[in-house]
């Protein structure tokens, strides 16, 4: 009887619920997400060797930050300025660009083309002056840009030939055309750089003749105006180049900047005149190449060498983006310290950034040539206004291997360029 009332009961009860749910339960519904809305930022540069780098820092940011999307976009290097301001005049510039230093700030900092950061990104505080004043714009000493880097100009040698040939490292210029010359008698190219691209030839500049012209003691006296470009120091260095001329490739003057890294990459050539930022991209195309770097050569052994080193640039904010409080979430990522490591880690470049440490061997090494720096003259003091002193030698340069013009027709180009709208040059 007990069995049987239990058992009516259970069928009474079910048979309630079968009913009131129309034969079977229903799960509660999920409650509504709300759909998260993306913003998009265009990210440009000149760095076409990074992108693969800079694509995975962005997916570190987009992973933290699942509403904003960045695309990050690179124009050849010789061709990116003039890219950047079409883009910019035309109304459309990118949200995030990639800016260099110095002038080459100036030219979109002064029309108002970038976004101030002074009170958008704290992160700025941190920085050292010397890399504050490669972002600050001399008219109104507002900061337009984070930066990113500093670099050093270095001549690249490939271990494995030196090892095979019995050389040392040069010190002295007598020392190194030696070695140029036996790479040359074993066949190998003794130096992969070209003139095709004038830039390289400013770069090549700023390796060799700063231990010719007399370094800082020369660079106080020119911005001061006590002298100009037309010092036999400063004439008379620029002719060592003419003696590098013997060991580039053949018809050097038609050999472009890309060209030369694979010269070098592919181990054709055994030294290579360029900048500290070349290292990451020489490891990456050639995980087995095995090489170092030394400053450039001096008259005597004893000398310093110094050697040109000079903010790379940083990363700023367009005035005109439609989401700037999506951007200064990007850039304040990128002042900081995780941003700033994965770059020096990965790019193998001296980040500026606050609280890096430099655990790779060649940044070390970079670290300990700097110990003798210098401006890199154009750069750091002549890229203000046009024409600039860096468009000018780059030209002149040019016209000098070539044979077109000399040396003295070289440095009174740059100097009348430049006092037009130097004023210590005009007083």
């Amino acid at each position: 009887m007990k069995k049987a009332f239990i058992l009516g009961l259970v069928l009474l009860v079910t048979g309630s619920l079968l009913f009131a749910g129309g034969g079977k339960e229903e799960p509660a519904a999920p409650a509504a997400q709300p759909a998260v809305e993306k913003v998009s930022l265009e990210f440009w540069s000149w760095r076409t060797e990074d992108v693969a780098v800079y694509d995975e820092l962005i997916a570190i940011f987009e992973a933290a930050n699942p509403d904003i999307d960045v695309t990050f976009t690179a124009y050849k290097n010789t061709e990116y300025n003039t890219v950047l301001s079409a883009a910019i005049n035309g109304g459309s510039p990118p949200d995030i660009i990639h800016l260099r230093a110095y002038g080459g700030l100036e030219q979109y900092a002064q029309p108002g083309y970038l976004m101030p950061l002074d009170d958008k990104v704290p992160e700025l505080a941190g920085f050292s002056d010397g890399a504050i004043k490669g972002v600050t714009s001399i008219a109104d000493g507002v900061q337009y840009g984070v930066p990113f880097a500093s670099q050093t100009l270095v001549i690249y040698y490939n271990k494995a030939v030196y090892a095979d040939l019995g050389l040392t490292v040069p010190v002295t210029w007598a020392e190194f055309i030696d070695n140029l010359e036996q790479m040359k008698d074993a066949g190998i190219i003794p130096l992969a750089n070209g003139g095709k691209d004038g830039w390289t030839l400013e770069v090549l500049q700023g390796v060799i003749c700063p231990n010719y012209y007399g370094a800082n003691d020369f660079f106080t006296e020119l911005v001061a105006g006590d002298t100009d470009f037309t010092d036999e120091r400063y004439r008379t260095s620029l002719e060592k180049l003419l003696e590098l001329r013997p060991y580039m490739p053949d018809n050097f003057m038609g050999v472009a900047y890309a060209d030369t890294q694979m010269m070098f990459v592919n181990e054709m050539a055994g030294h290579f005149i360029g900048g500290s930022w070349e290292a990451g991209y020489f490891s990456a195309q050639n995980p087995d190449l095995s090489f170092d770097v030394f400053a450039g050569p001096v008259e005597s052994a004893g000398q310093p060498q110094y050697v040109s080193s000079f903010v790379d640039g940083s990363f700023g904010m367009s005035a005109a983006t439609a989401h700037p409080d999506q951007a200064t979430r990007f850039l304040r990522f990128l002042a900081s310290t995780e941003a700033g490591q994965f770059l020096a880690d990965n790019l193998r470049q001296k980040s500026d950034v606050p609280g890096v440490e430099f655990t790779d061997p060649f940044l070390e090494k970079v670290g300990e040539l700097n110990a003798h720096s210098t401006p890199y003259i154009m750069l750091v003091g002549f890229r203000y206004e046009q024409p600039t002193g860096s468009s000018l030698i780059q030209s002149t340069l040019q016209g000098m291997l070539a044979d077109t013009i000399d040396s003295a027709e070289v440095v009174r180009q740059v100097q009348e360029g430049v006092a037009t709208w130097y004023k210590p040059f005009q007083d």
